[in-house]
């Protein structure tokens, strides 16, 4: 083997060396083990924490909406006494209000010490607004206050109610059709009948009169006969 080939072959070996070497290095760093989640969270003082912070928008909503919305996140309590969330507002400072997992409404939710409380989803208490102006897959500004720690505001992201969050979007409005339905079907109904007495008391006016000019005819023959 030529003197350039042997150098050549030891290059390559060498280079296969350092390659897994570097994978490693890269891999095993502290900073790419964690994984951190594309939701927003946040905390407040050294007990409350605030994770998966998402809004949610309705079915196949998209773009610009403008309309109810939910929002979920997980609230932990690590301190040893309960917090209390007294109000949420979304977007351009629109207030939610609050409701428990029947739909009562809530003026405020209590998480317990060493506890934590998920807000949306089946089974849970839901914070909602009626409407909003929200951009769907951008972030709207979320603020939280509670009773001890005071306030703390974020950026959330804005998502419409499927895949993941299929369960977490506001429900839909009970349609106001089938009462109008049962209205016009009640209405439809009355004009037969109103169109019958109509036809009828037009009937016994048109027979009364041929017979009133029936009985005065014979009656003005006899009298001009005497």
């Amino acid at each position: 083997m030529s003197r350039s080939l042997r150098r050549g072959a030891i290059a390559v070996i060498a280079l296969a060396a350092i390659l897994p070497l570097s994978a490693c290095a890269a891999g095993n760093s502290p900073d790419t083990l964690q994984i951190k989640p594309d939701n927003a969270a946040t905390s407040i003082g050294n007990d409350l924490k605030l994770n998966n912070i998402v809004v949610v928008t309705a079915v196949g909503s998209s773009s610009e909406h403008a309309g109810p919305a939910n929002l979920t996140v997980n609230i932990s309590n690590s301190g040893s006494s309960p917090e209390t969330l007294q109000s949420v507002t979304i977007g351009e400072g629109v207030t939610a209000t609050f409701a428990d997992a029947k739909g009562a409404a809530l003026s405020e939710i209590v998480i317990p010490a060493g506890g934590a409380v998920l807000l949306g989803g089946e089974g849970q208490p839901v914070a909602r607004v009626g409407s909003a102006k929200l951009e769907v897959g951008g972030f709207a500004p979320t603020s939280f206050s509670f009773a001890k720690a005071g306030k703390v505001s974020t950026e959330a992201q804005v998502h419409p109610a499927d895949g993941l969050y299929a369960g977490y979007g506001p429900k839909a409005a009970a349609s106001a059709s089938p009462s109008a339905s049962a209205s016009a079907s009640t209405g439809a109904s009355a004009s037969p009948s109103a169109s019958a007495s109509a036809s009828a008391s037009a009937g016994a006016s048109g027979s009364a009169s041929p017979s009133a000019g029936a009985s005065a005819s014979p009656s003005t023959s006899v009298a001009a006969s005497h």
